[in-house]
């Protein structure tokens, strides 16, 4: 068999059915839902009717099990169900209402079972599946895949529903890949932007406050004003003009909008007073109101393109079960922009944004892939529109001779668009940045330009962001750099370390002093903790890029003796040569250290 992801996704799904097999040989009780492979591996979702906990001493016994079984070289075999109603009151008749459900589901869709059996023909196992699987279990190496962890999971993704075991899992075609995938789970552990986050004092959620709301701590808030500052300098650069948007909208924009429509029960509602008819929507995107600043003047197509940018805050409801530090959260704030044009503009427009997003992925050391999402099964507008909009987008691209894949029938309802998906330090990609081309709103707000034939057309509108979300970002950012951010984001740039609290600390605070004067977020580390106490929990465990330690001989010279995270000494230094090294480092928005570039 050849080994491609294909090929993989079937030895992983037939691995998920060996852990089922395993898991009602050790715990009879246990009831199965569904076991698909994913991206990294495969899981499946079990019901213990007796309210049994998996333990990771259960997932031990688990996979040692499956490798009994693996070893016994049983077969794969599909089975078509003559009858389907009799295998679903089977079904039912052992509890496996789940089975029965989905069997009920696809009655009409030639339904199949696949049946390990015994090198005697005894069927040993069944499970209600589409397949495919492979012929037999010597192709799964007992060396070769790992129980992960368990988690709560609900069936169907409905939270009305019962909460379910999902035991997480992945397989490989041997244990060199195993253990290389294995060996990247420790390095994305130790990067989770939750554990940094306490670790480094960044940010906090609050269960008194309403789950996905973010409280933004000194140390983080630091780092996104640098950010703001960079999106703020490079739209003014680039012809955007900035604008600021209310929270809060009566329902009617919201009709007009269409997103009563179609994102209601994304949406959260206030009602002015219990005597007003007003109801109230809490913000939940941008661009109504950027339509409304558009209709406050007339424009000609030489006044076009405008280009329309707006760091606004929005609230979208989010299930509980999948609120997650700041990569998922239900208030956020979006670098959002959006563009009215004309139809020859469009695609300069649209590799204008393109040289952004690459031009701001390069500074954070990011490279990043393409993807177009086509019209979905639910839209609004003409075809004829959504097959011009989607033609427009992949000229953009394919003029400048950059490489994208398709997502069939994935775009917004209301226009295709071109995904950015960033690749980080250990090679995760992430949704980032984004363009989606919309005919619907224009014509809704029914919004117009004067065109050189003195006639009135509407504009076409861009919905375009960098970031996507400052809070799901930043959080990208942390796992990127490990909480080590570089100079220019660094919320402390340098600490400065006197050798002898009693006889340095006067020369540490001029220092300290001069650093602060000058621009740079300096800190004096007076306590009484030894010099290589302060060294060491600055560099490695606050993550702070500089370390200056002054004593004698520095006081005497007015040098600092510099220390760089990662490194370690790197000389002394006049305090002037100091500062101009580290702002240049700051002013270029460099991602290493001045050190490792003085040394190249």
């Amino acid at each position: 068999m050849e080994k491609n992801n294909e090929t993989l996704s079937i030895l992983r799904h037939s691995t998920s059915h060996i852990m089922a097999q395993a898991v009602q040989s050790l715990f009879p009780n246990a009831k199965l839902a569904i076991g698909p492979s994913t991206a990294e591996g495969f899981y499946y979702d079990f019901d213990l009717t007796d309210g049994h906990a998996f333990t990771q001493e259960d997932l031990d016994k688990i996979e040692e099990k499956m490798k009994e079984i693996v070893k016994q070289n049983l077969t794969f075999e599909k089975y078509e169900i003559p009858d389907v109603q009799a295998q679903i009151d089977e079904f039912k008749s052992q509890g496996e209402i789940y089975k029965a459900e989905l069997l009920e589901e696809h009655r009409n869709d030639n339904p199949t079972l696949y049946i390990t059996k015994d090198k005697d023909g005894n069927a040993l196992f069944n499970d209600l599946c589409a397949g495919p699987h492979l012929p037999n279990t010597s192709y799964i190496k007992a060396n070769a895949f790992k129980l992960l962890k368990v988690a709560g999971a609900y069936w169907r993704g409905n939270e009305k529903n019962k909460m379910l075991q999902r035991i997480y899992a992945t397989a490989y075609w041997n244990k060199e890949d195993l253990q290389a995938y294995l060996t990247f789970l420790e390095e994305a552990e130790k990067r989770d932007h939750r554990k940094l986050g306490k670790q480094l004092d960044l940010f906090s959620t609050r269960e008194e406050m309403g789950g996905g709301l973010v409280l933004w701590h000194p140390n983080l808030a630091c780092v996104r004003e640098q950010i703001e500052n960079y999106w703020r300098e490079e739209h003014r650069k680039r012809g955007y003009v900035i604008v600021n948007t209310p929270q809060i909208a009566k329902s009617t924009l919201w009709e007009i909008s269409g997103h009563m429509d179609h994102y209601k029960e994304n949406m959260f509602f206030v009602q002015k007073d219990e005597d007003s008819d007003d109801q109230y929507v809490v913000k939940p995107m941008n661009c109504p109101f950027h339509i409304l600043i558009y209709q406050a003047n007339r424009y000609s197509y030489r006044s076009l393109p405008l280009r329309m940018a707006e760091l606004g805050t929005v609230y979208r409801k989010e299930k509980s079960g999948a609120l997650s530090g700041l990569t998922r959260v239900q208030g956020f704030t979006q670098d959002d922009a959006h563009i009215f044009c004309t139809p020859e503009q469009l695609v300069d427009e649209i590799n204008a944004i393109i040289d952004f997003v690459a031009d701001t992925m390069a500074i954070f050391n990011m490279e990043f892939e393409v993807e177009l999402s086509t019209r979905p099964e639910s839209f609004v507008g003409e075809i004829e529109n959504w097959n011009k909009a989607e033609a427009g987008l992949k000229e953009a691209m394919e003029r400048r001779g950059m490489k994208y894949d398709i997502n069939e029938g994935d775009g917004a309802f209301y226009g295709p668009k071109i995904d950015f998906k960033v690749k980080d330090a250990i090679g995760r990609t992430w949704q980032c940045a984004t363009i989606q081309l919309d005919f619907n709103l224009p014509a809704r707000f029914d919004i117009k330009y004067q065109d050189k034939d003195g006639q009135l057309k509407t504009p076409l509108m861009l919905h375009r962001v960098i970031f996507g979300s400052m809070e799901r970002f930043h959080g990208i950012l942390i796992e990127h750099y490990a909480g080590a951010f570089p100079t220019w984001l660094a919320p402390t740039q340098v600490n400065v370390v006197p050798i002898s609290n009693d006889k340095h600390t006067d020369y540490a605070e001029s220092v300290y002093k001069k650093l602060r004067q000058v621009g740079i977020r300096a800190s004096l580390d007076d306590r009484s903790e030894s010099m290589n106490y302060k060294i060491r929990e600055s560099l490695q465990d606050k993550k702070i890029p500089y370390v200056c330690v002054v004593g004698d001989r520095e006081a005497q010279e007015g040098t600092v003796a510099v220390r760089a995270r990662g490194i370690g000494q790197i000389g002394t230094f006049t305090v002037d040569e100091f500062i101009e090294k580290i702002s240049e480092e700051i002013k270029t928005r460099a991602n290493q250290s001045f050190a490792k570039k003085d040394e190249e």
